[in-house]
């Protein structure tokens, strides 16, 4: 059996706006066509009564032409999901890896992210040195961003 990693799904209350800072801040590349999904196969699928959704995708940054995406959609009606933090169980963070943490840093915030803590930078044993730090995007996502070496 082959298995490869195909994508991540994040469900936004506007999806537009979180495309674009995606975009913006960590050269994701927009994947046509934009989705526009309803029907009792998506009720089926999801488990979602009544289910609609419009959004995208967006190819990540470094993995070439065939590599994963972010897949980022807005449904008609959601529930609004609880405070991220770092420790909570389930999905915790995206990480990018990055040249210029304080820049890429900058843009985050100029584009209605936020910093959750300090930027730290420290020997991990084993695997080298790292500078990172832990923010969100607009919608509130744990973005890690992080550099080695």
């Amino acid at each position: 059996m082959a298995v490869r990693y195909a994508h991540t799904n994040i469900v936004a209350r506007d999806w537009r706006k979180l495309a674009r800072f995606y975009e913006d801040v960590f050269e994701c590349v927009l994947l046509e066509p934009e989705r526009n999904q309803a029907g009792r196969w998506l009720e089926q699928g999801t488990g979602v009564a009544g289910a609609a959704l419009r959004g995208v995708h967006l190819r990540l940054p470094g993995h070439g032409e065939n590599g994963p995406t972010l897949e980022i959609y807005s449904y008609t009606a959601m529930l609004e999901k609880p405070t991220p933090y770092a420790n909570r169980q389930g999905f915790g963070h995206l990480a990018f890896a990055i040249d210029n943490i304080e820049k890429t840093l900058a843009a985050v915030l100029t584009r209605g992210g936020a910093a959750l803590r300090e930027v730290v930078t420290t020997d991990v044993p084993g695997a080298g040195r790292v500078t990172f730090v832990y923010a969100t995007d607009p919608e509130g996502n744990i973005l890690e961003l992080q550099r080695w070496g």
